[in-house]
């Protein structure tokens, strides 16, 4: 069987013309509506002077104009070539000529290199009527090239991997047969749509005549839960990286939030067995399904992840085959092996109608990759008796100590169950000694967790941060792996270097290990400033104040605008008084529609107010609350700003309360700093990387 996408669309307007198949914010379009603009897409490129075979590259918006300028370029007849939104324009020249492509529609700045490029504005091609005449939809050949989809892969090197149109449609199929996604279901899509993982998904969506809700990234967690309400989601496509985040942001309502969808389908890298065990205890009623794909072959391998935490051996597995797809594991000469296990694994070779027809231009690596219709992977596996699959590492990552081999994978297995572990990348380095060729180093992100207060036993169930260490981690090691696997240095990061689609980036851990002179830059204090986290929830225990005595040194030792100093500190530790001010700013917050929100009962607040008069007022109270939030992180107690009070101090039921802590009425309150010991980890914020310019 074959079929395109286009076609089914055309099917889909017919028999359910009014339902949304592609939805943004408050943009969407329904499946007539997108039919529509598909035929105007295409039969404008035609009359612009697209031939079919031409290659038009396009940015891949996550917007519902992409998923129309993405099938109006096949409708036409031409081949459609992927551009990552972020890219920039150097990269997509690069691509552009490389594709020998004839036209890029898009919509940002080309500076420089319009005489490289023919340029034509997207958002006006997506809002141009048809002509008169609507150029008629031609069925192409199964074997004809339908998309073009570079790919930086390992070597950082763009290369093009050609998805024929038999492919495609196997793609798709797999992903609707893996999945089980339903003709009712609302798909959250929140990743790249330039990547291989979320243009399945994109396409099984559509397919099945389901609809698909799009997102811009995982970076605010409240985007997900706001879209959920908004469309009522059923399913969402993830990848292992933004799963953390979102536990992360969502702390206690993670469960409450992702609890709500169908089942969640995590690809683009493989979730570790300590975090198939916890989400899998965590959303009792959500199928989670883990899938290994890449842009050569689609998703090919499903794990029905809730299934394989209650089969204790299989939690470990990569994924399972569909029936059309085989898998074969082949030994270092690409000899089929009869059997493969833990010591004994091979290269993944996979065959079936979704794979690749090969790489753009570049015949000697296609003769590598495809071999009788096998595409030869680099990931280094075993099956068991099943059929499942096990992944230790790509073959350049597998480490060689003294002669053994050593999978990255496991060891990161076992490492991210080791509690003040927030996440982990292993890789193997030359031995310094010289002795066993190469050993494992493992990049640690920490987090602290709250153990049991041994100096304090007669404190019933206190707790107290426990902090990662070297010691504690080996001892955790020990009976668990065998002693040649151990990692033989620990590097600590604030975060593990990820591509787009959060994938580790071993190679650039690879330059931090050799650029191990370059931590002589870390210093406490920038340490201090890259490990801190907002903390709303706090224990009962309270501040001790010698430690309070230390937060007010900090604060007012921060620089003041022509050293007025007008500022005043006001500490509140009465928890009557924090719990009757909490009542008054919610109160009066709502009525004044003031945003109010992670005032936790804290043990501590600190007012910092300043005179009016003061010009420098806010700066000098923001110096001196970020001089609190990082004395209290370097002594292990948690803080957050809460602002509410500099819009709503001079409201008179807080002003009332402000004059009784001793606040003059002519200070404003521009921050309360909470501060207690924390009850939970803090939440990771994705950090924008395209905010620093040097100018020269």
């Amino acid at each position: 069987m074959f079929d395109t996408l286009i076609r089914r669309i055309f099917e889909l307007s017919a028999s359910q013309p009014d339902k949304t198949a592609v939805a943004f914010k408050k943009e969407t379009l329904t499946y007539q509506k997108l039919a529509q603009k598909i035929r105007a897409i295409g039969t404008n490129l035609a009359h612009m002077g697209i031939k079919r075979g031409d290659r038009v590259l396009f940015t891949a918006l996550s917007k519902p104009e992409m998923a129309a300028t993405y099938l109006g370029i096949q409708y036409c007849g031409a081949v459609a070539v992927f551009m990552d939104k972020n890219g920039t324009p150097e990269n997509s020249a690069a691509v552009y000529e490389d594709a020998q492509a004839v036209l890029f529609l898009t919509d940002k700045p080309m500076k420089g290199l319009e005489n490289r490029i023919r340029l034509f504005s997207l958002k006006q091609l997506y809002a141009t009527e048809a002509p008169g005449e609507i150029l008629e939809y031609i069925m192409p050949d199964e074997n004809d090239m339908a998309e073009l989809l570079f790919t930086t892969g390992t070597t950082g090197k763009p290369k093009g991997v050609i998805l024929s149109y038999k492919s495609v449609y196997h793609i798709l199929s797999n992903t609707i047969e893996g999945t089980g996604i339903l003709e009712e279901e609302r798909m959250l899509l929140p990743l790249p749509l330039n990547h291989s993982f979320a243009l399945r998904v994109l396409r099984a969506t559509l397919y099945i005549g389901a609809t698909a809700v799009l997102q811009n990234g995982f970076a605010f967690a409240r985007e997900i839960e706001q879209n959920q309400e908004a469309f009522d989601c059923t399913a969402l496509a993830a990848v292992p990286a933004s799963m953390e985040i979102l536990r992360s942001q969502m702390q206690d309502a993670f469960p409450r939030i992702l609890g709500k969808f169908r089942y969640i389908e995590i690809g683009a890298g493989s979730l570790t067995i300590e975090q198939k065990k916890r989400l899998t205890d965590q959303l009792l009623d959500t199928r989670l399904l883990n899938t290994w794909g890449s842009s050569e072959s689609g998703g090919a391998l499903f794990l029905d992840v809730n299934n394989a935490v209650k089969n204790g051996p299989r939690v470990g597995a990569v994924g399972k085959p569909l029936p059309q797809v085989k898998v074969r594991v082949l030994d270092e000469n690409g000899i089929p092996m009869n059997k493969s296990d833990a010591d004994h694994p091979g290269r993944m070779a996979l065959k079936g109608d979704m794979v690749m027809a090969g790489y753009w231009h570049r015949d000697e690596l296609t003769a590598q990759t495809l071999k009788d219709g096998w595409l030869i992977t680099s990931d280094m596996v075993y099956t068991d008796a099943d059929g499942y699959v096990y992944m230790l590492g790509r073959a350049d990552d597998i480490i060689n100590v003294g002669g053994e081999k050593v999978s990255p994978v496991e060891l990161e297995n076992i490492a991210s169950e080791y509690p003040p572990i927030r996440e982990c990348a292993c890789i193997g380095v030359n031995d310094p000694n010289g002795v066993l060729g190469q050993v494992p180093v493992l990049f640690v992100v920490t987090q602290d967790i709250l153990a049991p207060d041994k100096e304090n036993s007669a404190d019933n169930g206190l707790k107290l941060p426990e902090k990662f260490s070297e010691a504690g981690i080996q001892t955790f090691f020990a009976s668990r792996m065998e002693r040649y696997k151990l990692p033989q240095h620990y590097v600590t990061l604030t975060e593990l270097p990820r591509n787009r689609m959060g994938k580790i980036d071993r190679k650039k851990l690879r330059e931090i290990w050799e650029n191990q002179g370059e931590k002589d830059l870390m210093n406490p204090v920038l340490s201090a400033i890259l490990a801190r986290r907002s903390i709303r929830k706090f224990t009962d225990k309270p501040v001790p104040r010698k430690l309070l005595d230390m937060l007010l040194m900090a604060a007012y030792h921060a620089p003041s605008g022509h050293n007025m100093q007008t500022w005043r500190f006001s500490v509140l530790q009465n928890a009557e008084k924090i719990a009757q001010l909490k009542a008054a700013i919610t109160e009066v917050a709502k009525k004044k529609k003031v945003s109010f929100y992670g005032f936790e009962q804290p043990p501590c607040l600190i007012l910092i107010s300043n005179d009016v008069r003061n010009a420098d007022g806010c700066q000098d109270a923001s110096c001196a609350a970020q001089n609190i939030f990082l004395a209290a992180h370097s002594y292990g107690l948690g803080s957050v700003w809460l602002n509410a009070l500099m819009t709503l101090c001079d409201e008179p039921e807080i002003r009332l309360l402000l004059t009784s802590y001793g606040i003059p009425q002519n200070h404003r309150v521009w921050c309360m700093a909470a501060v207690g010991y924390p009850a939970a980890p803090g939440v990771t914020l994705a950090k924008k990387k395209d905010v620093v310019f040097y100018v020269d």
